[in-house]
């Protein structure tokens, strides 16, 4: 699964403006005379950092389309396309979990899987994965991808996302009256400007430290979506394969939102923001010789 610009930029997105709003609708009843309510501050945070990432999941699919240009198959469009919907359909039986949606998009060698629920989930392609892999490798991809699914990925990242959101909201609060009071020295009753801006350079600060948080999470659930595809093929032969020769092409950009549920990521300097481990650790992974 590739999820670090749509999942993540949709959810600080929507933490900032679901802060925005709630502040307008005095729901920031942690604020009071007396300074911080802590115990109001926590319900206030959680509420906020879990309807974020909800809603985020709940985009996610249609997000996954408009974002990519993915178009839904059936299979009736030519013979590669009845032959992915078919291996998808067989796939899913396997793992049983109902029939993913099955998508194609234009582009370099590339796929993510994504959506709320394991009955009601997308499997994409990219046109570039097609031409590049033969059929054998395909097939694990696409098992790479259905793993995810099944083992519940989207929602795991979900809720690891609704903890450090929780955790965003809380300390940029703390921060934020900090430098009103402390800083700035407001000695007026309530907060000044000095809170709201503070508090909002804050959340995103603090959301780009938790961004390197999820994304570690995400590199290890690739180990067991990579451990998955070899269960439903019967071998961890062609998900080897398909590894090392994506080891080998240029990964295709996909949104940071899908980056966490494709298949590969592009390594570099920003390792720690990668959701996806590098190919040669995987492949040990794969046989049995992970570090």
């Amino acid at each position: 699964m590739k999820r670090i610009v749509l999942f993540l930029v949709t959810n600080v997105a929507v933490l900032a403006v679901l802060s925005v709003v709630l502040n307008l609708l005095g729901a920031n009843r942690f604020l009071t005379a007396n300074g911080l309510d802590i115990g109001t501050l926590l319900v206030f945070s959680a509420v906020v950092g879990f309807v974020g990432s909800f809603m985020s999941l709940l985009m996610s699919k249609p997000m996954a389309k408009w974002s990519t240009g993915a178009q839904i198959i059936t299979g009736d469009e030519g013979p590669t396309e009845r032959w992915l919907v078919s291996t998808v359909q067989q796939l899913a039986q396997k793992a049983g979990i109902g029939m993913p949606e099955v998508a194609m998009y234009e582009g370099e060698p590339n796929a993510f899987a994504t959506g709320a629920f394991k009955n009601s989930s997308l499997v994409a392609v990219s046109t570039g994965l097609l031409q590049s892999m033969n059929k054998d490798e395909v097939e694990a991809v696409l098992g790479h991808e259905v793993a995810h699914v099944a083992n519940g990925d989207m929602v795991t990242l979900t809720l690891i996302q609704g903890v450090v959101n929780t955790f965003v909201v809380f300390f940029s609060r703390l921060v934020g009256y900090f430098v009103d009071k402390v800083v700035l020295k407001n000695e007026r009753d309530g907060v000044g400007i000095g809170y709201y801006v503070a508090s909002m350079v804050a959340q995103i600060v603090f959301g780009v430290l938790a961004m390197m948080v999820v994304a570690w999470f995400s590199r290890q659930r690739e180990f067991r979506a990579d451990a998955g595809s070899a269960r439903l093929l019967g071998s961890p032969q062609p998900m080897t394969r398909a590894l090392a020769r994506l080891g080998g092409l240029e990964p295709g950009a996909l949104p940071k939102s899908m980056a966490a549920s494709g298949i590969t990521d592009r390594p570099g300097w920003a390792a720690l923001f990668s959701t996806h481990p590098p190919v040669e650790e995987r492949i040990r992974a794969l046989q049995g010789n992970r570090g």
